[in-house]
C-alpha cells in the first residue's frame, strides 16, 4: 500500500472523509466523500463514476489504497445511503449528512406504500419497488423531509404541487374513475404527505383530511395537521375514550370542548367497526378522515380553535404525556434545518414563537415550541 503520493489532509466542516486535494470545491470535496464512504464499506460506485478524474473515482481509489480489506460492515440502509448520496450528487442536490445517516435511514422502512398500500420489495425500478422520495422536492434530502413509497407512487407525485394533488383528488372523487392511474383516495394520502413538510396556511392546512398518518421521522410543518395525527393516535391503543377526555379538558373554553366531542363521536365508529389488529385499524382511521360528517366536525372545531390555541394544544398534550409517541419542540429556525429551501419557500415558515415543525412518526413526534423539550 503506497500511501506517499496521496495529499490527504484533515477533513474539513461538512466533509466525511479526508480530501486529496484541499482546495477542490464543494461538489468535488462531496463527491470525494461518497467515493471514499464506497472504499470504506467495501463498494464499488457506479462505472461511470469510476472514470480517471471523477471526484468520486479519485475518493474511491484513495479509500481503497487506505482501507484495503479493512472494510466496515455493510447492511440494506447503509446501500441506500450510499444511493441516495450519489443520486442526490449527480442531481446538485443538497444532502444534509449530520442526521441523514444509513442508521436515519433504517428508521424509515415500511413494508408498505402509504399511498397504494400495496406491498414493497420489488425488483429496482419495478413499480412496487421501495424509494426514499423527498416530500417537499424544493428542499433537499434532509431529516423530515424523507419518506418511503413505492416506485409507482413516486412516479405519480412527479412535479405534483399540494393544490394540483387536491385537485386530482377531487376530480377522482367526482368521476369515480381513477386519475392518472390513481383512485381518489391514493390522491388525498398523496396530498397529505406533500402537506405534511410545506408550509401552509392555518385555514388551509386546516381543511386538509389526514388520509395517511405521518409515516416514521417525517416533520410535520403546519399546527394543523399535527393536531390531527395527535388527536388520530389516541385511538390506536386501548383506553382512547379516557385520553381523548382529558385532551377536551386542555381546551380553553366549553364550547371547544362540546365541537372536539362531536367529532371525536364522528371518528370513533370507524375505531370500533375495524377492530384491534394494527395496520387494518391505521386504515380505517385514515379512511375516516375521507367521510363528509368527519371532516365537517374537524373543521368547525379546528378553525374555532385558531392557529395560536392550536400550538397551545399540542404543547400542552405533550407536557401531560397525551401524544402517546416520543415528542420534541423545535425552534423555529430548527424546523427545517439542513433542508436548503428556497429563499420564498422558507419565508412561509410560522414567524410567531410556537408556529414550527412537529415530526408524525409512531416513536417520536417533534412537536414546536419556544425550546426545546426532552423526550419522555
Amino acid at each position: 500500500m503506497n500511501q506517499a503520493t496521496l495529499e490527504l489532509t484533515a477533513p474539513n466542516a461538512g466533509t466525511a472523509a479526508f480530501q486529496a486535494n484541499p482546495g477542490a470545491t464543494a461538489a468535488e470535496a462531496t463527491g470525494f466523500d461518497i467515493g471514499w464512504d464506497h472504499a470504506h464499506h467495501g463498494l464499488v460506485p457506479p462505472p461511470e463514476l469510476l472514470l480517471e478524474g471523477t471526484p468520486i473515482g479519485q475518493g474511491w481509489r484513495a479509500g481503497r489504497a487506505v482501507f484495503g480489506r479493512r472494510t466496515l460492515p455493510t447492511g440494506r440502509a447503509t446501500r441506500q445511503w450510499l444511493a441516495l448520496r450519489t443520486g442526490a450528487w449527480r442531481q446538485g442536490l443538497p444532502f444534509e449528512g449530520q442526521q441523514v445517516t444509513a442508521h436515519y435511514l433504517g428508521q424509515l422502512h415500511t413494508e408498505h406504500c402509504p399511498v397504494l398500500r400495496r406491498p414493497l420489495g420489488g425488483a429496482a425500478g419495478q413499480a412496487d419497488a421501495a424509494v426514499i422520495e423527498r416530500l417537499n422536492p424544493e428542499a433537499g434530502y434532509a431529516a423530515g423531509n424523507l419518506a418511503v413509497m413505492s416506485q409507482a407512487a413516486a412516479q405519480a407525485r412527479a412535479g405534483v404541487t399540494v393544490l394540483e394533488a387536491l385537485r386530482r383528488a377531487t376530480r377522482a372523487q367526482l368521476s369515480g374513475e381513477a386519475v392518472q392511474g390513481l383512485d381518489a383516495a391514493a390522491w388525498w394520502r398523496l396530498a397529505a404527505l406533500r402537506a405534511f413538510a410545506t408550509p401552509l396556511p392555518f385555514h388551509e392546512a386546516a381543511r386538509l383530511p389526514l388520509a395517511v398518518l405521518p409515516p416514521n421521522r417525517v416533520r410535520l410543518l403546519n399546527a394543523a395537521q399535527g393536531l390531527q395525527a395527535l388527536v388520530t393516535r389516541q385511538f390506536m391503543a386501548p383506553g382512547w375514550a379516557a385520553r381523548t377526555r382529558a385532551l377536551a379538558q386542555l381546551l380553553p373554553a366549553h364550547t371547544l370542548r362540546q365541537d372536539f366531542n362531536l367529532f371525536v363521536g364522528a371518528l370513533a365508529p370507524r375505531v370500533l367497526e375495524a377492530g384491534t389488529e394494527p395496520r387494518a385499524l391505521r386504515r380505517a382511521l385514515e379512511d375516516a378522515w375521507l367521510l363528509e360528517r368527519v371532516q365537517r366536525r374537524w373543521q368547525h372545531f379546528v378553525l374555532s380553535l385558531g392557529e395560536t390555541a392550536t400550538e397551545v394544544l399540542l404543547e400542552a398534550a405533550a407536557a401531560q404525556g397525551l401524544a402517546g409517541v416520543r415528542t420534541l419542540h423545535h425552534a423555529p429556525t430548527a424546523a427545517t434545518e439542513g433542508w436548503a429551501l428556497p429563499a420564498a419557500a422558507a419565508s412561509l415558515q410560522p414567524a410567531s414563537p410556537r408556529a414550527a415543525a412537529r415530526r408524525g412518526v409512531p416513536r417520536s413526534a417533534a412537536v414546536h415550541g419556544p425550546r426545546p423539550m426532552a423526550q419522555p
